[in-house]
């Protein structure tokens, strides 16, 4: 039997940053058009927070029952190390995406914006079926292209559009900052597990471009973040280069990955992305903040 401990890790902690960054950074938006609505904001993040566990609890439990997490590299999984039964695990993922269609149910209600509905099914979907059903898309290289989607572009556009009514052309911006980080955090777990993918057939983004163009992708989307940043500038106020502030987390692992680190060695890799992602999303707040 699994302990409180061993659960808390199968949620993944660090998953609270990457789900405060996109509503942190929708939010900077809202705030500078006069839309600000904390309610709002904080159904956002309940949201994105319950997909992101359960997406996680539904990645273990699927992986689990393949047998591709056998030889894992990375944090302890609860069905793979056989410390919590494979229908445990399911009905944890499938609870945190019952909290996050009522929690949009919530939003809908007070926005009226019930075309929204068909989104949150999308975004729920898209998490099951990222390591989920016959044909997960995880295994066929498209988990970046579904989380830069779903984790930068409805994340911070849904975030501003509940408040504000509209999506701006500083929002599309954001949302590629904010998804072009989470994808980098991505990109660096899967460099990270690209050995033990390839024993199991699982056919990731980087088992099919290989170890050396995998590192080139991950230094180009911290690019593309940089260049998101400047687009939210110069489409709202200069202040906003303050989400640039990212690049001081972004010196190890570009450093990290240049070198060639492998296996263990990736994971501040990927803890430091993550971090960078965090400290984007706040500079773009604060510098909307002081503008406005």
């Amino acid at each position: 039997m699994a302990t409180l401990a061993e659960w808390v890790e199968g949620a993944r902690p660090r998953t609270l940053p990457a789900a405060l960054a996109p509503v942190l950074a929708g939010s900077a938006v809202a705030w500078f058009d006069d839309g600000f609505v904390p309610l709002l904001a904080a159904l956002a993040l309940a949201i994105t927070l319950a997909l992101q566990i359960g997406v996680n609890y539904a990645n273990d439990y699927s992986d689990g029952i393949r047998g591709t997490d056998s030889e894992r590299v990375g944090p302890m999984r609860l069905v793979g190390s056989g410390a919590a039964r494979p229908n445990q695990v399911l009905a944890a993922a499938l609870g945190f995406f019952a909290l996050a269609a009522v929690t949009g149910l919530v939003v809908v209600g007070i926005t009226g914006h019930w075309w929204l509905l068909f989104v949150g099914a999308a975004a729920i979907a898209s998490a099951w079926f990222y390591t989920g059903g016959r044909f997960p898309y995880g295994y066929l290289g498209l988990g970046e292209l579904f989380v830069f989607v779903f984790f930068g572009l409805v994340a911070v556009t849904g975030t501003v559009y509940i408040q504000v009514g509209a999506v701006s052309v500083a929002t599309w911006w954001t949302a590629i900052a904010i998804g072009a980080l989470a994808c980098a955090i991505l990109v660096a777990n899967n460099l990270r597990d690209l050995d033990g993918d390839r024993e199991v057939g699982k056919r990731t983004m980087a088992t099919r471009l290989g170890d050396r163009n995998t590192r080139i992708f991950f230094v180009g989307l911290l690019a593309v973040a940089g260049l998101g940043v400047i687009g939210v500038a110069a489409n709202s106020s200069w202040w906003a280069l303050l989400g640039l502030m990212m690049g001081v987390a972004l010196i190890g692992p570009v450093r990290e990955v240049a070198r060639g680190v492998t296996g263990l060695k990736l994971i501040p890799v990927l803890k430091q992305t993550g971090l960078a992602e965090l400290l984007c999303a706040v500079g773009i707040f604060l510098g909307l903040w002081i503008a406005h």
